[in-house]
């Protein structure tokens, strides 16, 4: 070890021995060195490109859940130090997988020894990030020179047909067997004549069926604006790329919640289009009853600009008043609940009923039903012979998919017409407030099988209506994204965006 700032003779004692006591424990991903050598409570600090870890609970969950740091080999140590407590070690280190990296950190004496208060970490990033990407171009493919959207750029969700490409679904094992596309999917051709350039095809859950964004065969994309925690998806790559600045429009689907999802946990604006609003030729289909294009970004007026290129003529303006449902809003939790209540009572005149919080369990039990069993019917073919191939949660989705009773799935069907009658006469010509999730972005490992369900809940009364619906991106009072979704009668899409444009630019004028 060198020192900067004094001779290796004069370094405090013992703190060489404390930082290669770290760097042996790191290497060997021994957790009880680690969290012994980080300094106990709330106030000691770990940072990297993905955001800061306060306190040594969640920088002891963070070293716990990611399987052990790179291999890497420290070629350089310098010293700084500050008193006689406290020293600044900073390591250069040769990482196994190709590049550089440094950290730098604040050791500090205690009673029990030298220990860290503070970290920084950066590494070489890898030229592609396949958590988030599958194929990127310079661009991938060009879009016309001139058109509403030149200068945008695009990913586009790895269910979409591009020619000479492959749709790859997320799964490894469908991407080896499908032939490359003959012709593009005409949402994105629409976007490509409208002079946007497609950056590259993202990742997605495997066959667009999960909400939460992870995929074991490819990690979990990062979300930027909500640091180590879950996505959101299965529109989960092109929210991320969108979110991070890669691109500016994300192309996804939502047939669950796949738009409003993710761009609610990444502090995006998204819309899912009225059903068949945009033409679904050249996509994989998951559940044909469900799907329906879907699009993000960062702001509000290019949501809409995205929407006059990819949507019909819009009806006469209808009388949109807004009503927050007031029994949907007390799903969510405490910090989501309070943000849409504070953006709500800054747009005016907004009314408040309940919708009918007492039936979505069984109206999401009737959407679960038939989403199931169309997945089966679309699939079952590759499926069926390939189910080892597949991650465990869509595994099982699947099986339990193949076990449905055909006359379960016909009931089931025949109330979903019902169901979306009523949906829609409570709607009527007014604009339906709730919670687009109804919490934050959830740590890796937490979100289960009741935070789905709740989602599933909110997410498929436009999903059975087959209703338009945009996420509007709030935060709660730690910052941290969450969303209102605004919900309107089927062919008012653009009425939707036009009014989160409008609120859009009230927020910002405030």
């Amino acid at each position: 070890m060198s020192g900067t700032a004094s001779a290796p003779d004069d370094l405090p004692p013992g703190l060489v021995e404390a930082f290669w006591s770290y760097e042996r424990a790191l290497m060997a991903d021994d957790l009880a060195t680690l969290d012994a050598l980080f300094a106990p409570g709330p106030d000691t600090l770990r940072a990297d490109a993905a955001g800061v870890l306060v306190g040594h609970e969640q920088i002891s969950a963070f070293r716990g859940g990611r399987g052990g740091a790179p291999r890497r080999t420290v070629v350089d140590v310098r010293v700084q130090v500050v008193d006689d407590v406290n020293a600044l070690v900073m390591a250069t280190t040769e990482l196994a997988r190709g590049g550089r990296g440094v950290q730098t950190q604040l050791w500090q004496r205690r009673e029990q020894g030298w220990v860290v208060t503070a970290a920084h970490v950066a590494t070489t990033p890898p030229a592609l990030d396949t958590r988030i990407w599958r194929v990127v171009g310079d661009p991938l493919v060009t879009g016309r020179d001139e058109g509403q959207l030149a200068g945008e750029t695009v990913a586009v969700k790895d269910v979409y047909a591009i020619a000479g490409q492959k749709v790859g679904a997320g799964s490894p094992a469908y991407l080896a067997a499908a032939p490359p596309a003959p012709r593009t999917a005409r949402a994105v051709q629409r976007l490509l004549d409208a002079g946007a350039d497609v950056t590259g095809i993202a990742r997605t859950d495997e066959f667009a069926w999960s909400l939460f964004g992870t995929n074991e065969h490819h990690g979990t994309p990062p979300n930027p604006h909500a640091p180590r925690r879950i996505p959101g998806g299965s529109s989960s790559g092109s929210a991320t790329a969108t979110s991070l600045g890669q691109v500016s429009i994300g192309l996804g689907t939502d047939t669950g919640g796949s738009i409003r999802v993710p761009a609610s946990w990444q502090g995006l604006w998204g819309i899912r289009t009225s059903r068949n609003a945009v033409p679904r030729d050249g996509l994989l289909a998951l559940a044909p009853t469900f799907d329906t294009v879907g699009w993000m970004t960062r702001d509000a007026g290019l949501l809409a600009r995205v929407g006059d290129v990819l949507l019909p003529p819009a009806p006469p303006p209808a009388v949109s008043d807004l009503v927050l449902a007031t029994d949907l809003l007390a799903l969510a939790a405490p910090d989501v609940r309070a943000s849409v209540e504070a953006v709500t009572r800054s747009w005016g005149t907004v009314f408040r009923e309940p919708f009918g919080a007492h039936e979505l369990a069984a109206w999401r039990r009737t959407f679960v039903l038939v989403q199931s069993a169309e997945a089966w019917r679309q699939h079952a073919g590759w499926v069926a012979s390939r189910l080892s191939t597949l991650s465990a949660p869509v595994r099982e989705r699947f099986e339990a998919a193949a076990r449905l009773d055909p006359a379960e799935v016909a009931a089931a069907a025949d109330a979903l017409t019902g169901i979306r009658l009523e949906i829609r006469h409570r709607i009527g010509d007014r604009v339906l407030l709730l919670p687009s999730t109804p919490t934050v972005a959830p740590y890796p490992g937490t979100a289960d099988q009741q935070l789905r369900d709740t989602l599933l809940a909110l997410t498929s009364i436009a999903g059975i209506g087959g209703l338009p619906a945009v996420n509007v991106p709030l935060r709660t009072a730690e910052g941290l994204p969450c969303g209102v979704c605004l919900v309107a009668a089927p062919g008012r899409d653009r009425d939707l965006l036009a009014l989160a444009a409008d609120l859009a630019r009230s927020r910002a004028g405030a």
